[in-house]
C-alpha cells in the first residue's frame, strides 16, 4: 500500500507548519506590528513589580542611588579612590552605576524572558522576540527618571550643562542596540542552558568591576603598559559609560579606539543577537 506523503500535500497547498519558523524578514514585520505588546508589557512590569511598595516608582531611582551611595561611601570615602585620581567622584560614580545599570538589568532581564514567561510562549502564537525586546524596553522606561535624577546631582556638585549634554540620549540609542543584542542572545542560551540564570550575576559583577564604575581606567592603567589600557577599552560597556561621562563631567575624554568599539558592538551585538535568537525560534516553549 502507498503511504501518502502528508507533507508533500500540505506544501503543495500552502499550508505552514504549526510554531514553523517564518523566513527572518516576515519575522521582523510580524515583529514591528505587535510592537505595542511588548511596550506594553514592559510597562505592566513596571507597575506590578512597584504596586506592593508605598513609593511606587520612586524605587526605580532610589535603589540604583542607595547601591551607588554604598559603593561610594567604600571607595569614595574609606578608600579615597575618588580624591587620589582627581576626579569629581560623585557624579563620576553615579553617572557611571547609573548608565551600567541599563546594561546589567537589560541582561538579567532579557535572560529570563522566556524561561520566565512558559505559560506565554506555550499557549500563545506570536514572535517570541518581543519578549527580551520588552525586557529591555522596560529598562528604557526605569532609566529616563534615572537620568533626570543625575542631571540634579551633576548640577548640585558643580558640573554645569552644556551642549554636550545633548549627546547622551544618541549614546544611550546606541547602548539600547547593543543592550537588545546581549538580551537576545542571553534569553536564547538561558533556554538551552538553564544554569545561565546562576551563572548571570556573576559575570555582571565581573563586568562591573571591569568597567571602571568607582575608578577611572585611564587613571589607573597609565603606568602599566599600554597595550592594558588598550584591551579595557575594548569593552563595551565601559565606552558606552566613558562618551557619556565624557559628555557630563570635565575632564572625561574619549579617543578613537572607545568610538569605533561602540559602533561596532552596538550593531555586531543587535544583527548579531537578532539572528541568533530568531534561529531557534521553533525551540521555544519546546525544550
Amino acid at each position: 500500500m502507498t503511504e501518502i506523503d502528508y507533507g508533500a500535500i500540505a506544501r503543495d497547498a500552502g499550508l505552514a507548519r504549526v510554531g514553523a519558523r517564518p523566513p527572518l524578514p516576515s519575522y521582523i514585520k510580524e515583529m514591528w506590528q505587535r510592537r505595542h505588546f511588548a511596550v506594553k508589557m514592559a510597562r505592566y512590569r513596571i507597575e506590578a513589580s512597584l504596586a506592593q511598595n508605598r513609593l511606587g516608582l520612586a524605587w526605580v531611582v532610589l535603589n540604583p542611588l542607595l547601591q551607588a551611595a554604598v559603593y561610594g561611601f567604600v571607595f569614595g570615602l574609606i578608600m579615597d579612590r575618588g580624591s587620589r585620581a582627581g576626579l569629581n567622584f560623585i557624579p563620576f560614580l553615579v553617572t557611571g552605576f547609573f548608565v551600567f545599570q541599563f546594561f546589567a538589568q537589560s541582561f538579567s532581564q532579557g535572560a529570563k524572558s522566556i524561561t520566565g514567561n512558559t505559560s506565554l510562549v506555550r499557549s500563545l502564537g506570536f514572535p517570541r522576540m518581543l519578549l527580551p525586546v520588552s525586557a529591555v524596553i522596560r529598562q528604557i522606561y526605569e532609566l529616563v527618571p534615572m537620568m533626570i535624577v543625575l542631571a540634579f546631582i551633576l548640577v548640585g556638585f558643580g558640573e554645569m550643562p552644556s551642549w554636550k549634554w545633548l549627546l547622551v540620549p544618541p549614546i544611550l540609542a546606541l547602548m539600547t542596540l547593543f543592550n537588545t543584542g546581549v538580551a537576545l542572545i542571553a534569553a536564547r542560551l538561558t533556554v538551552h542552558l538553564r544554569d545561565m540564570t546562576q551563572i548571570i550575576p556573576v559575570i555582571t559583577r565581573l563586568i562591573m568591576y571591569m568597567t571602571g564604575i568607582f575608578y577611572s581606567l585611564e587613571e589607573v592603567l597609565a603606568d602599566n603598559p599600554p597595550w592594558m589600557l588598550t584591551v579595557a577599552q575594548l569593552n563595551p560597556v565601559h565606552d558606552y559609560i566613558q562618551m557619556v561621562r565624557a559628555c557630563v563631567l570635565e575632564g572625561q575624554e574619549v579617543n578613537t579606539l572607545i568610538l569605533v568599539t561602540a559602533f561596532v558592538a552596538a550593531f555586531g551585538f543587535f544583527g548579531a543577537g537578532i539572528y541568533f535568537f530568531w534561529s531557534a525560534e521553533e525551540r521555544y516553549g519546546r525544550d
